[in-house]
């Protein structure tokens, strides 16, 4: 193709010839694990510190989310035939804050006593990296289905790490598991809440500091699993060709 005619191939065009992401299997792995938005990416610290002295709260930033993330790629995926590449970012921001917006009222009028333990963090998903990131990097370039499946994973990832990290500070920090889980599953969920008897907790866990700390742990515990079972792999024998 000569230089010209590239030239009239617009940069948005040109991003849609990307490979469709087919492999719904391995857009789950990537999402859940090998490029998990928490654990892997190192995207959306602020969240992952911030509201994370749960489990409860962890699990709802990490659902609201979800679902900004997973509607965002499949509308992205369906208008990325009809914005230009000059104004794509401008477009995907406001879309991303509306749906933001929904998810802010819709919480602040069925999960009032969550929306105020999340407060400010919820309108923050606007700025969350990992949410322009997966429409500017996969939505963009793939199908309806492969985008949805994208937001999913990765939202579903980003929820298990808050949730992880959420559940090891409130246990050390407070002694509990899930406390006011009813608040946002509702009544019948009750049976999550948990305390463990005599146990006061450490301060440290639930302030700032202690997010670090169990998210460095968690980090280096991610990679030696990694490690191992990538040498575990490699010393496996190989099958044998008939």
């Amino acid at each position: 193709m000569s230089d010209d005619a590239l030239k009239e191939v617009p940069l948005g065009d040109a991003m849609n010839e990307a490979p469709a992401g087919e492999n719904y299997g391995g857009i789950m792995k990537d999402g859940l694990w090998e490029q998990n938005v928490v654990f892997a990416q190192l995207l959306a610290m602020c969240p992952a510190m911030a509201v994370t002295t749960s489990g409860t709260n962890g699990l709802g930033m990490g659902l609201a989310t979800t679902a900004v993330l997973l509607v965002s790629n499949v509308l992205v995926s369906l208008i990325r035939h009809t914005v230009s590449s000059q104004v794509r970012i401008p477009v995907f921001v406001v879309l991303i804050a509306t749906l933001v917006t929904v998810v802010d009222m819709a919480m602040n009028a069925w999960l009032h006593d969550l929306y105020k333990v999340l407060g400010l963090f919820i309108a923050l998903i606007v700025v969350n990296c990992a949410i322009l990131g997966r429409a500017e990097a996969f939505a963009v370039k793939n199908g309806v289905a492969a985008a949805a499946v994208d937001g999913l994973a990765m939202g579903l990832g980003f929820t298990g790490a808050l949730t992880f990290i959420g559940l090891i500070r409130e246990f050390l920090g407070a002694g509990t598991l899930f406390a006011q889980a009813s608040n946002l599953l509702g009544p019948s969920f009750a049976f999550l809440e948990m305390k463990l008897p005599g146990y006061g907790g450490a301060l440290l866990m639930i302030l700032p500091p202690g997010g670090f700390a169990v998210l460095g742990f968690l980090l280096a515990g991610k990679r030696v699993l990694e490690r191992r079972l990538a040498e575990k792999s490699a010393a496996a024998p190989a099958p044998a060709v008939a």
